[in-house]
């Protein structure tokens, strides 16, 4: 699978996440996990470089808060840009796998 689209995936994962409410990094992994039923593991080497990259683009917004167990740990929000752009990577995200739905399907 290209890089593009692997980094979009990610990028899909994160965003859909941070659009049901704040959290921090290790909630963000667990929830990837818990909601493709232990499908999508996404690994810090990644999760982190991709945080930063969505942040530095405007997608997100972080800060400092204590965590459940009373930890400092960084949470993440949706900005207004990142709610727009985790709609076109959905209907992008769409639009792709009907194509690949139809390919399938042609006989």
């Amino acid at each position: 699978m290209p890089r593009e689209t692997l980094q979009g995936t990610l990028d899909l994962l994160i965003l859909k996440t941070l659009a049901r409410g704040s959290v921090h990094g290790y909630g963000i992994t667990c929830a990837i996990l818990n909601a493709s039923q232990s499908q999508l593991r996404v690994e810090e080497g990644s999760l982190y470089p991709a945080l930063r990259r969505l942040e530095s683009g405007g997608l997100i917004k972080a800060e400092w808060k204590a965590s459940e167990n009373n930890r400092r740990a960084r949470y993440y929000d949706l900005t207004r840009s990142g709610r727009k752009r985790l709609q076109q990577i959905e209907d992008e995200w769409r639009a792709h796998t009907a194509v690949i739905e139809d390919f399938l399907a042609y006989e």
